[in-house]
């Protein structure tokens, strides 16, 4: 087979070379294949119709799928380098609905919370096929988190639970879709058993790299509930089980790693992190906080940073501070917005006023108190005299009016 250069390519088609890059990259011409940093293309390829023009918008009429077969496009490896996710939402203008999709999930990465609330109604409005359905109501979902709107909340599950399934095979990734959502606010009821094993053949394997995101969440959750008490398994208790969680996670980091799944990877090393944080294991919190930080920040991702905030306390800031103290800045506010749109979400679902107010080292005692750590274990964790866990123990019983003994439900 004869091939071709990207600037032949380019003068070929009658487009710019920049564009026939992008269409490589995106996998969008047959057989083109990469040498190092070239692209070599087949010279008898066809060139990719345009989704904005009249032949696209016909394709895309006819229900036209979208590039990969999963409702987290931006977890796909479309998105397979930092500092590029504008340009893969640009590669994507083939299709109109992928690349609305895919801007919203960046979007939100972004914590520009607004632009992804027009986006999930727009495809919603648009009755757009399976995956899109089920992307925008998670979007909503999302959305509703940051601004702490049960209604809104209520409205996305709809939206998931009524998308256009065919098969059993949809059907099991509308379940995910769901799950996806509910651990937003630690519920780990609704995973499907076949899931909670850690198995995910019921999905497409273009779902893989964000099943494995849930699942590392999931068994965050599982062990974060153990060690607050608020979950009872047998022969477990305390931190035992959280200790056992970056023995999963590790290796799915690596995965993740090497299939160049930026955004995956993200959410992986955040989560390994703050299992790490609990554990009292930092050095290794720091390792993925810092490897997380040089993939997300080429492209402002925010609003993810964010997400982690709470759950990572006062490391999230001490790595900022170091690494980009202006994206702090930028992280600190989305971070206020996001603490007070969940904790209202999740008060709201759990019948509960949950507190906002609490400061992030009222927070973190609150959360030792709640592994049932002593006084004394928490002052030296946390590098407090023994009379200053004591003031912020009582700060907190102030905040939240009840004791150390139902922390856990509060925080």
């Amino acid at each position: 087979m004869e091939y071709i250069s990207i600037d032949e390519m380019a003068q070929k088609w009658g487009i710019s070379p920049r564009s026939v890059q992008l269409l490589c990259a995106s996998g969008r011409i047959e057989g083109a294949k990469r040498l190092g940093r070239a692209w070599m293309i087949p010279k008898n390829a066809k060139k990719p119709i345009d989704g904005r023009s009249k032949a696209g918008r016909a394709l895309i009429d006819r229900d036209m799928p979208l590039p990969r077969k999963t409702p987290f496009l931006y977890m796909s490896d479309l998105y397979h380098t930092p500092g590029t996710a504008d340009e893969v939402g640009e590669s994507l203008a083939y299709h109109h609905e992928a690349q609305v999709l895919f801007e919203a999930e960046v979007a939100y990465s972004r914590g520009e919370i607004d632009k992804v609330y027009e986006s999930a109604n727009y495809l919603l409005s648009k009755h757009s096929g399976f995956y899109a359905v089920l992307s925008a109501g998670m979007l909503l979902a999302m959305c509703a988190i940051w601004k702490g709107d049960i209604n809104m909340w209520r409205r996305a599950k709809i939206h998931i639970a009524e998308a256009p399934a065919k098969s059993d095979f949809d059907r099991d990734t509308m379940q995910l879709a769901i799950s996806a959502v509910d651990i937003m606010l630690y519920n780990v009821q609704s995973f499907p058993k076949w899931f909670q094993t850690g198995c995910f053949e019921p999905l497409h394997k273009d779902s893989y790299p964000a099943a494995k995101v849930y699942y590392a969440k999931f068994l965050y959750a599982v062990a974060y509930a153990v060690a607050t008490g608020t979950l009872k398994l047998q022969g477990a208790e305390g931190l035992y089980v959280m200790s056992s969680v970056p023995y999963s996670v590790e290796p799915m980091i690596c995965w993740a790693n090497e299939k160049n799944t930026v955004m995956s990877e993200i959410y992986l090393r955040l989560t390994c992190a703050a299992v790490y944080h609990n554990c009292g294991k930092d050095e290794d919190a720091i390792r993925h906080i810092d490897r997380a930080l040089a993939l997300a920040l080429p492209d402002r991702l925010y609003g993810v940073l964010a997400e982690y905030c709470r759950a990572l306390d006062s490391l999230m800031e001490q790595r900022l501070l170091v690494l980009d103290p202006v994206a702090w800045s930028e992280i600190k506010k989305l971070y206020k917005t996001y603490n007070e749109g969940w904790s209202a979400l999740v008060g709201a679902v759990r019948g509960r006023k949950i507190i906002s107010a609490l400061t992030t080292k009222q927070r973190e005692v609150a959360k030792l108190a709640a592994f049932g750590m002593t006084n004394k274990e928490i002052a030296e964790k946390l590098g407090m005299s023994l009379s200053g866990v004591k003031q912020a123990l009582l700060a907190i019983t102030d905040k939240t009016g009840v004791g150390r003994d139902e922390f856990a439900a509060y925080l």
